[in-house]
């Protein structure tokens, strides 16, 4: 018998209770301006046993997952319910007597089962409401599609110390995951600020803790210095002051291995190990150049933050772009994550990240402002019909990118007077 057949039909009819959020969020803003949130991830090594543990936990937190699925459903086909993650979370105690399994998982893991997939719904709702084509309603997780569980809480405030959950012990050569035991983790850095969750999650075929922390923002001195950054294809970023990082085009240059690799996994019988031994090898292989352009992204968004008070970039449509000619290009370049890593490292740094409207910013002259498609004569070069001024076309629609934020953010300033000024 499967055990999603055995969980509990639950009733349809909640009580709902009441939502005392606004304390919460003013809290949360009072201590926004003081600190940030940072994530730390540490790879474990877990014993066999620890490991059997952690991978039935994956499998019942996603049997849960699919099960409330199934419930919120039915519940508004049959009833025209909407069911929110509190009232799925009050049955627990209820799961728990008729699947005694679930007994040997944390309370906070399976409490953030049901938050997930509130987070689902309203990810889903907010797309419908921006009109998206493809709006992406929850779906029901396989098994390679649920790959980590989350502890809710690991500072007591109250106490000022760790709870049960994540809490470094033996010299910090081990964490404690409640149900699990005491695992075996590599701190290669030390955690910072207050922990504020543990999320232990599977790359493939290794194990990780995921801290999120809040720690306090430590602000960068003042530079005076403002920056526009164009990203491409054939450079990964040019920046205003006539900058350019070069494409590292990772998965470019792995693509031959990856031929070979699908190859084989397309040989092999469904279903069977040496199927999913080959796919585990390609899992791998992206594994690395995922790595890879991370790491990437990460040493260019520091430069740029260590060096400038104010950073711009377009604000761009991915999306929609990769539906175009050059979808491997421009996701083997990653803008996304570039801008999002940029953000969080700006934010930390009392730095300010302003994206702007990309429109025509590759045709505008930078000098006199005369915008026309024949000023782009070629891929690099930019010449004004109006004023002649010539310079590489990317450096020019950077400058326009620094102008166009310099509007947004008047005069420059970073909240300290201090005037960025265009290279």
């Amino acid at each position: 018998m499967r055990i999603r057949s055995r969980l509990p039909r639950f009733p349809v009819a909640f009580r709902y209770g009441s939502i005392t959020a606004a304390a919460k969020r003013k809290g949360a803003e009072l201590r926004e301006a003081a600190t940030t949130i940072k994530t730390f991830r540490y790879r474990l090594y877990p014993t066999r046993p620890q490991e059997a543990a952690m991978f039935e936990t994956l499998r019942l937190t996603r049997t849960l997952y699919n099960a409330g699925l199934e419930q919120r459903r039915e519940a508004y086909r049959k009833a025209g319910k909407t069911l929110s993650a509190y009232d799925q979370q009050r049955e627990l105690t209820a799961l728990k007597e008729a699947c005694p399994e679930y007994g040997g998982v944390y309370s906070h893991v399976l409490q953030d089962v049901f938050d997930r997939l509130d987070r689902a719904y309203k990810s889903f709702f907010s797309r419908v409401k921006k009109g998206a084509k493809r709006a992406g309603f929850p779906r029901f997780k396989g098994r390679d599609r649920w790959d980590s569980f989350k502890f809710k809480q690991c500072w007591d405030n109250k106490k000022d110390d760790w709870t049960a959950c994540g809490k470094p012990i033996d010299e910090g050569r081990r964490i404690n995951v409640p149900k699990i035991g005491a695992v075996k983790i590599k701190l290669h850095r030390p955690l910072e600020g207050k922990p504020r969750s543990l999320q232990i999650v599977l790359d493939v075929d290794q194990w990780y803790a995921v801290y999120t922390c809040e720690v306090p923002r430590a602000a960068l001195p003042e530079t005076g210095s403002s920056v526009g950054v164009e990203v491409g294809t054939t450079w990964f970023a040019v920046t205003s002051d006539g900058g350019f990082a070069k494409n590292p085009r990772y998965l470019k240059f792995s693509l031959k291995k990856l031929r070979v690799q699908q190859r084989t996994v397309s040989r092999r019988k469904k279903g069977g190990n040496r199927r999913r031994k080959a796919i585990q090898i390609v899992a791998k292989t992206h594994r690395k150049i995922r790595r890879q352009r991370l790491d990437f992204h990460h040493i260019t968004a520091r430069r740029l933050v260590n060096k400038h008070d104010l950073i711009a970039h377009e604000d761009l449509n991915v999306s929609n772009m990769v539906r175009s000619n050059l979808a491997r290009s421009i996701s083997d370049a990653g803008w996304t994550s570039f801008f999002l890593i940029l953000s969080s490292k700006a934010a930390e740094a009392g730095r300010k990240v302003i994206a702007v409207d990309p429109m025509y910013t590759n045709q505008q002259c930078s000098k006199c402002g005369h915008t026309c498609r024949e000023n782009r004569i070629s891929q690099a070069r930019f010449v004004c019909v109006e004023c002649g001024w010539a310079e590489n076309a990317d450096v020019n629609a950077a400058k326009n990118i620094l102008q166009r934020a310099r509007i947004i953010w008047p005069s420059g300033l970073n909240g300290s007077g201090v005037s960025h000024v265009v290279a």
